[in-house]
């Protein structure tokens, strides 16, 4: 009977049960990375479409803008125009030499464990000056 062999086997069970947490772990910590770089993408990509619309001052620029930013971040982000903050408007004579602002914060849970670290807060931010 090789009793030896058992043995190497029983230390091999056991390092593969200490293992397997450490590369479980840095699995969900790499897919919770790729879902926060998604996000703040989308938000970016969403600012730069919204602050396009204010600073060239078309209509009713602010609420265009935003309805721009929600439709920009979906179907990635839900936004809520309470997100998103346009600072100042390009609106009026006078207002070539300003910078139109547009700012998109969004709270995030990562992945299922959002009650371990709490959210984050993501921010997207488009500049642009006023009149193109």
């Amino acid at each position: 009977m090789d009793v030896g062999g058992q043995r190497d086997r029983g230390a091999s069970a056991v390092e593969f049960a200490l293992v397997v947490p450490l590369l479980f772990a840095l699995v969900l910590g790499i897919m919770a990375f790729g879902q926060a770089y998604h996000v703040q993408s989308a938000l970016s990509g969403a600012a730069r479409d919204a602050v396009r619309i204010v600073a060239l001052d078309q209509g009713d620029a602010p609420a265009n803008a935003r309805a721009a930013a929600i439709a920009s971040a979906s179907p990635s982000v839900a936004l809520d125009p309470s997100h998103i903050t346009i600072d100042p408007s390009c609106e009026g004579a006078g207002s070539s030499g300003r910078t139109a602002t547009v700012t998109i914060r969004y709270q995030m849970n990562l992945l299922l464990f959002g009650d371990i670290g709490g959210p984050i807060t993501l921010t997207g931010k488009g500049t642009m000056r006023c009149n193109g």
